[in-house]
C-alpha cells in the first residue's frame, strides 16, 4: 500500500446531503481496495483563486489515506465523470507504508485535529472571560495615556 493525500473541490450549489454522498463513495472506494482512511477533513466553502468552470467558490474536502495505485485510479475516473467535482488532486507521500504506520498516521492526526479543537474552543472561552475583558481595557486605557502624554 501507498499513502496518499487528496484534495477534491466540489460545486458549491451542493447540499450538505449530497457533499457527504460523494464523500462517502470516495471512502468506500479506498475501504473496497483494503486501503484505510488516515484523515477526512471537509475544509468548507472556499472563495476559488480563478472561475473554475464557471464557479468562483467551491467545498473544499482534504483526505489522507493508504491505498493502492488502483483505488486512486478509480477515484479519479468517477471524478473525471461526476460533474459535481470541480478540480481534484491527488499526491503520492509514501512509496510504501506499513499497519503500523497507519495506525501512528491516524493518532497522529487524531491529536492534531484535537489541538486545534482545543485552540478554538479555548480562543472562544478566552474572548468571553471577564479577564480578558479587564485585560483588554487595560490595553485601551495605557493607549489613551500615552496619547494624552503626547
Amino acid at each position: 500500500m501507498r499513502r496518499y493525500e487528496q484534495i477534491y473541490i466540489l460545486r458549491p450549489s451542493l447540499s450538505e446531503d449530497e457533499i457527504n454522498d460523494i464523500v462517502e463513495n470516495t471512502n468506500q472506494i479506498i475501504q473496497g481496495e483494503n486501503g484505510s482512511i488516515i484523515s477526512n477533513d471537509k475544509w468548507g466553502m472556499k472563495r476559488l483563486a480563478y472561475p473554475i468552470k464557471k464557479e468562483l467558490q467551491g467545498y473544499y474536502v482534504f483526505c489522507d489515506f493508504a491505498s493502492t495505485p488502483a483505488a486512486v485510479s478509480e477515484m479519479e475516473r468517477k471524478f473525471r465523470i461526476d460533474d459535481s467535482v470541480l478540480k481534484y488532486l491527488t499526491v503520492k507521500i509514501a512509496d510504501s507504508i506499513t499497519e503500523e504506520g497507519i495506525s501512528a498516521a491516524q493518532t497522529e492526526a487524531e491529536s492534531k485535529a484535537k489541538i486545534f479543537d482545543d485552540e478554538t474552543g479555548s480562543a472562544e472561552n478566552e474572548a468571553e472571560s471577564p479577564d480578558s475583558m479587564e485585560t483588554k481595557e487595560a490595553i485601551t486605557v495605557q493607549a489613551d495615556t500615552v496619547e494624552d502624554s503626547e
